[in-house]
């Protein structure tokens, strides 16, 4: 099942599998970000599955920035981030994302957004300490930004 979520619990637990940081830093976005909701599948009552999306402006374009997509170990491969995708461009949500490497800009332009834009073009109307969050993270050597 697929819901947004403020299941602080299982955020911080997906959240922590998947990039290991520390449960202060997590709930400071939490009780931080503005203009955000979370996205979750669920597996069961677990939270297997999710994204934060953050609204956004892209080239005076509202979007909806995907950030901290991750899904548990234990449910990888079962195409959960798959349908957490499907549903937000079958509701007529535009995305976008910087990928954290390859590998991710090949996976995610396999699931239509793949149009490639200057990330210097998003726009958000979060906190300075919030947008550090928002765009750290990539390994990329020439970070780029993705939109459906």
């Amino acid at each position: 099942m697929i819901e947004f979520t403020d299941n602080r619990e299982s955020i911080i637990n997906l959240w922590q599998e998947a990039f290991c940081d520390s449960r202060e830093e997590i709930e400071f976005f939490i009780d931080n970000v503005k203009n955000a909701r979370c996205l979750m599948y669920f597996n069961g009552d677990i939270g297997a599955s999710m994204m934060y999306l953050v609204d956004c402006k892209v080239n005076g374009e509202k979007l909806y920035y995907i950030y901290a997509a991750c899904t548990l170990k234990d449910y990888e491969g079962r195409g959960y981030m798959t349908e957490l995708i499907d549903f937000c461009l079958s509701h007529g949500m535009k995305v976008c994302l910087i990928p954290a490497s390859e590998s991710l800009v090949d996976f995610y332009s396999k699931r239509k957004i793949c149009n490639r834009f200057d990330i210097g073009d998003i726009k958000f109307d979060e906190i300075p300490e919030i947008e550090e969050y928002l765009f750290e993270g990539y390994e990329l050597k020439q970070p780029t930004a993705l939109r459906s």
